[in-house]
């Protein structure tokens, strides 16, 4: 009987390593998985953690992009006065353009 009780318990502890087994093989792909996952979402965050500073420039380019009318017009009257003036070094230094 003993015998029986001895090999039955053999049978059982091979099992129960089996499953352990099964079951930390299974965990550690879980963890990988779950560590790339989590890579992922850090990469994620730290591409959009700009995004606020992004809003705050197309703000700048508008209002800059708004200027070059102003700009272009200033920029073409002194091209026009430089090609039409004899005395431009004297408007230069003395500001009468």
């Amino acid at each position: 009987m003993w015998e029986l009780i001895l090999v039955l318990s053999v049978v059982v502890i091979g099992v129960v390593a089996f499953l352990l087994n099964a079951i930390l093989t299974e965990a550690k792909t879980i963890e990988a998985g779950a560590k790339a996952i989590w890579d992922g979402g850090k990469r994620i965050a730290n591409n959009t953690v700009h995004v606020p500073e992004l809003q705050h420039t197309n703000v700048l380019v508008e209002r800059i992009l708004s200027g070059v009318p102003d700009l272009h017009a200033d920029l073409e009257r002194v091209h026009h006065h430089a090609e039409t003036c004899p005395g431009c070094p004297k408007c230069v230094v003395g500001g009468l353009i």
